[in-house]
C-alpha cells in the first residue's frame, strides 16, 4: 500500500489581479488530503472509497490515472482522506491531484517527481475545469511553502519553472517560483469559512465586465500587484507588521472591484481586533477570509462568535509527500 498527501493552499495577495498581469502569492497550510492506494485482489476493476470507479465523476482522477498507469495494469482501491473543507477557494481537488500523482509515482516504482506531480495536475484540473486552470494550486501542493506566480520571470526571487497552456485558441505562460522566508515564532494564519460557495467564473467574469465597461478601473489592479510586490518583500524580511498591513490594503482594493460579500466581511470584521491583517482569499462572492495573528485563539473564537468556522494554520508546510510505503 503507498499513501501520499498534499496541503492545501491560500492565497495571501493578488486575487482577481494576476489575470491581468500582476503578481500573486500563494502559500501552502496546514490542512492537507491523503491518498492510499492498495492493489485490488478481489475485484477486477478500480474502486474510489469502496465503489466502483466512474471516470465521469471524478475527471481529474481519470485524467491522471490514464497517464500514470501501474505498469502491470493491476486495478487499484483508491481511499481518499482529507481535511481540507471542499468548494472553499483552499484547493482541495489540486491536493488530492498532486498526492494521487505522488502515490502512482511509488505504484510505478519511480523517484518522487514533484514537477511531474505539479504539472500533470494542472492538466488534469485544466480538463475537469472546462480546459482554462491556473497552476497555482497545483505548483504550492506539490512544492509546499511560497509560490509566487506571475507572467514575466521576477529576477529578485527563485525561478522554478515555467508553463504553458493552450487556453481558448490562445497561448498562456505562466512563471512560478519561490522564495525563503523567516516566520517569527508564534504567527499564525487562522482561515475563517463562511460556508458559502462563490463561483470562481463568476467573480473573473465580474471583474472583466468592470474593467470592460470602466477601464480606468485597472489601475485597482495595478494598484493590487504593487501591494502584492510590498507584501511578498515583508515576509522575505519577516516584518509581519508589514505583510499584515498589505494583506488588509489588498483587501480594501478588491472590495472596491466588487468580489468580498457580506458574510465575508461580517467575518473580516470580526477577526481584524485581533490580527494583524485580514483579507478574502480566493476568488470572492462567498468562501474564505485569512487572518495574519499573533492571537490565533482569540482570531477563532471572533471568527466562530460571527457564525463562521475557523481553524489554525501554519506557513511554510510541506508540499507532496510519500507517507507509506509497503
Amino acid at each position: 500500500m503507498v499513501k501520499a498527501s498534499a496541503p492545501g493552499k491560500c492565497i495571501l495577495f493578488g486575487e482577481h489581479a494576476v489575470v491581468y498581469g500582476q503578481p500573486a502569492l500563494a502559500c501552502s497550510i496546514s490542512q492537507r488530503m491523503s491518498i492510499e492506494l492498495e492493489r485490488e485482489d478481489t475485484f477486477d476493476s478500480w474502486r474510489i472509497d469502496g465503489r466502483t470507479f466512474n471516470g465521469k465523476k471524478h475527471p481529474h482522477i481519470k485524467y491522471i490515472r490514464d497517464h500514470l498507469p501501474p505498469h502491470d495494469e493491476q486495478p487499484l482501491h483508491i481511499r481518499i482522506r482529507g481535511t481540507i473543507p471542499k468548494a472553499s477557494g483552499l484547493g482541495s481537488s489540486a491536493a488530492l491531484s498532486v498526492a494521487l500523482c505522488g502515490a502512482l509515482q511509488q505504484i510505478r516504482d519511480e523517484p518522487q517527481n514533484l514537477q511531474q506531480a505539479s504539472e500533470l495536475s494542472h492538466q488534469a484540473e485544466a480538463q475537469a475545469q472546462g480546459g482554462r486552470a491556473s497552476p497555482m494550486d497545483t505548483a504550492t501542493s506539490a512544492y509546499g511553502g511560497f509560490v509566487v506566480l506571475s507572467d514575466s520571470i521576477e529576477e529578485d526571487l527563485d525561478f522554478i519553472e515555467t508553463r504553458s497552456m493552450e487556453v481558448n485558441g490562445e497561448r498562456q505562460e505562466w512563471h512560478l517560483h519561490t522564495f525563503e522566508a523567516t516566520i517569527p515564532e508564534g504567527t499564525a494564519l487562522v482561515i475563517g469559512n463562511t460556508g458559502v460557495h462563490g463561483s470562481t467564473s463568476a467573480m473573473v467574469l465580474q471583474v472583466a465586465e468592470l474593467i470592460q465597461n470602466e477601464p480606468t478601473r485597472k489601475v485597482e489592479l495595478e494598484t493590487i500587484g504593487a501591494i502584492a510586490r510590498r507584501g511578498i518583500q515583508a515576509l522575505r524580511n519577516g516584518d509581519m507588521k508589514a505583510v499584515g498591513q498589505a494583506m488588509s490594503e489588498n483587501h480594501i482594493v478588491l472590495r472596491s472591484l466588487g468580489v468580498s460579500s457580506p458574510d465575508l466581511e461580517r467575518l473580516i470584521r470580526a477577526a481584524a481586533p485581533s490580527s494583524l491583517g485580514v483579507k478574502m482569499t480566493g476568488a470572492g462572492g462567498g468562501g474564505c477570509m485569512i487572518a495574519l495573528t499573533e492571537n490565533p485563539e482569540e482570531t477563532v473564537g471572533a471568527i466562530e462568535m460571527q457564525g463562521g468556522r475557523a481553524f489554525i494554520t501554519a506557513f511554510n508546510e510541506p508540499g507532496l509527500q510519500i507517507e507509506h510505503l509497503t
